[in-house]
């Protein structure tokens, strides 16, 4: 049957329509689960929410800043002068609309054949701590936490009241978490490692069971590089270890990001304790374009003898590539697997 075969989210192609086909037809049956690409606005992971902040009536803009590590300077937000932060609503995220668009298609693309039966529609997104994080004043944010959380679960909520369990698919982005972790992005929790597995496991369980749940663990994406190479799996492993233990619904998948020159033992030797339930699988982001097959199965052969049985992926999404790249980079998915 060959690996499985994971898409982290986002492609540089056209249209959703354009990644639900050439994902499928690409890939092929190695992939189970179908993104829409994150095209247009979302190209740039969650860049297109500056908007939806900025438009906000109950916040006001503090001043430019950077969360650092080579991050682009964005606004930042505080709670508006008079404003109760008990009042802080976030109504419109605008995630659920695009999810429920793409899905439309998605539905009316296997209705006619031209997907196949089997694929689920995957919908990736971020944690509210990526958002708090990119978004809001350092001294707002544990106030701002809730209401932003509240507002991102409410938009999962529509997606699940709206498209079938059976057909769907969803993704929590684990970038911002790795970087508190990695790097000292800011984070107000004493416990910094307890307080994001507590917040990561909450968002798992607002899932329903009956819907496939994944988390894409990331090292960052900003101009495609990372903003630590990680030294090995090991942090990996041990959140999702956290995972597995603190879920009480499935977990259908953990990505973990491999970096291109890793191809050697001391990078993979940390899965040989990883505690996977029987029903998750791994992806490991070992497939990158600029080695192709050979550097590509380079890295699956030193990663199994550390793991029985694991997917493949890229380390992170696939935005802002020249053309032809993903196309290229689904094909080779498929030889990999193989």
């Amino acid at each position: 049957m060959g690996r499985a075969i994971h898409l982290a989210g986002s492609l540089s192609l056209a249209s959703a329509e354009d990644s639900f086909r050439k994902v499928s037809a690409l890939a092929g049956d190695g992939v189970k689960r179908l993104p829409d690409g994150e095209t247009g606005d979302r190209g740039k992971w969650i860049g297109w929410q500056a908007s939806k902040i900025a438009g906000n009536p109950t916040l006001q803009i503090e001043e430019a800043s950077s969360i650092g590590q080579g991050y682009s300077s964005r606004p930042k937000f505080w709670v508006k002068d008079g404003v109760d932060p008990a009042e802080v609503r976030f109504d419109d995220l605008g995630y659920a609309d695009e999810a429920l668009k793409s899905y439309a298609l998605f539905a009316n693309l296997k209705a006619k054949g031209d997907l196949p039966a089997d694929k689920r529609f995957q919908v990736s997104l971020p944690t509210p701590l990526a958002i708090l994080t990119a978004f809001m004043a350092l001294g707002a944010q544990q106030q701002i936490e809730p209401a932003l959380e509240a507002g991102m679960l409410a938009e999962l909520a529509r997606i699940v009241a709206a498209i079938p369990h059976d057909q769907l698919a969803v993704q929590w982005d684990v970038a911002v978490e790795i970087g508190i972790l990695e790097v000292g992005m800011p984070f107000w929790v004493e416990d910094k490692k307890a307080g994001i597995i507590e917040r990561l496991v909450r968002l798992g369980n607002a899932v329903p069971a009956s819907v496939e749940l994944g988390y894409h663990l990331c090292y960052g994406n900003m101009g495609n590089k990372h903003f630590k190479e990680p030294v090995d799996t090991s942090l990996l492993v041990e959140i999702a270890n956290a995972l597995g233990a603190g879920l009480n619904r499935p977990l259908n998948w953990v990505h973990m990001p491999v970096p291109i020159e890793r191809d050697d033992e001391a990078y993979f030797r940390p899965l040989e304790g990883l505690t996977k339930r029987p029903e998750t699988q791994i992806f490991l982001g070992l497939v990158h374009l600029a080695d192709g097959l050979e550097g590509t199965k380079r890295r699956i052969a030193t990663a199994a003898r550390y793991l029985d049985d694991f997917g493949i992926a890229t380390e992170c999404g696939l935005s802002n590539r020249p053309e032809g790249y993903t196309e290229d980079i689904l094909a080779l998915h498929k030889e990999a697997a193989a």
